[in-house]
């Protein structure tokens, strides 16, 4: 069963990634734009990067190596899908940066011990069998003192489980969005875990992209069009945000959030 679920994972990004335009990702905006809370968080935890050897788990079309690359880090890229690996040391190039590509599977790195400063990850775990297994192996790879840095859907909230009936193209048939109780998991593996959760009310965007601005989402997919019209959508998402500032502190509500970010230390 877990092959087979991975072959499609593959299949359905090697796809993907063959309709890539590389010119059109402006790489700063996945980590530094507004609607980017996730990582933005992320990067907080994660200081100086100069000369630091760093893991990116799923590194999809590459936005994530190329980006820590330009901070000063030795990026490898590995994804199950050689397409999309493909796709991230073409973008590397493009951005006048190098990376080490490398075809793999989370759950069972080809790495030694002890080998990274920091393992990074995106919306990489919702995608695997047993996401746990490849947290393991995060932590496995990882220094004394280096950081697991990574970020995934929560599985509870309403309004985002109707989209993901609906935008059944754009995503895999196996994937299974987080359990925010996976922290708890998390904190028994690592020393020191730190943890946030975002998008309650910002999740307005996603709700007038379909109610109001008419976005087909098996044509579009939202959490590219976040990135790509940060600009435009800023002054909603900044009142929004701070809304999900007060929301979050109300009992079980950050379970609610669409995303779960993680920087946990080993």
């Amino acid at each position: 069963m877990q092959d087979k679920i991975l072959a499609k994972e593959r299949q359905f990004h090697d796809i993907w990634a063959s309709t890539i335009d590389i010119e059109g990702i402006r790489v700063v905006d996945y980590f530094e734009s507004c609607t980017a809370p996730e990582n933005r968080f992320i990067l907080q935890q994660m200081g100086d990067l100069t000369n630091k050897y760093l893991l990116d788990l799923g590194c999809g079309a590459g936005e994530n190596s190329v980006y820590f690359a330009k901070k000063g880090a030795r990026c490898v890229a590995t994804d199950y899908s050689s397409g999309m690996v493909d796709v991230a040391v073409k973008l590397a190039e493009t951005n006048g940066v190098q990376i080490e590509g490398k075809v793999m599977d989370a759950m069972a790195l080809e790495f030694a011990d002890n080998t990274f400063d920091f393992v990074y990850a995106s919306n990489l775990l919702h995608h695997l069998p047993n996401p746990k297994l490849a947290i393991r192996e995060m932590h496995r790879v990882l220094k004394p003192g280096g950081k697991a840095c990574f970020w995934d859907p929560l599985k509870h909230n309403p309004v985002i489980n109707v989209y993901r009936r609906i935008a059944t193209k754009v995503r895999t048939e196996d994937e299974m969005p987080l359990d925010i109780n996976l922290v708890n998991f998390i904190k028994s593996l690592y020393s020191e875990t730190a943890y946030d959760t975002f998008w309650l009310a910002t999740l307005w965007i996603f709700l007038r992209f379909y109610l109001i601005e008419k976005v087909d989402p098996n044509k579009e997919r939202y959490w590219k069009k976040i990135i790509i019209e940060h600009q435009r959508l800023e002054p909603m998402y900044r009142k929004l945000e701070r809304l999900d500032g007060v929301l979050k502190k109300l009992p079980l509500m950050k379970r609610f959030a669409w995303n779960l970010a993680v920087v946990a230390t080993k």
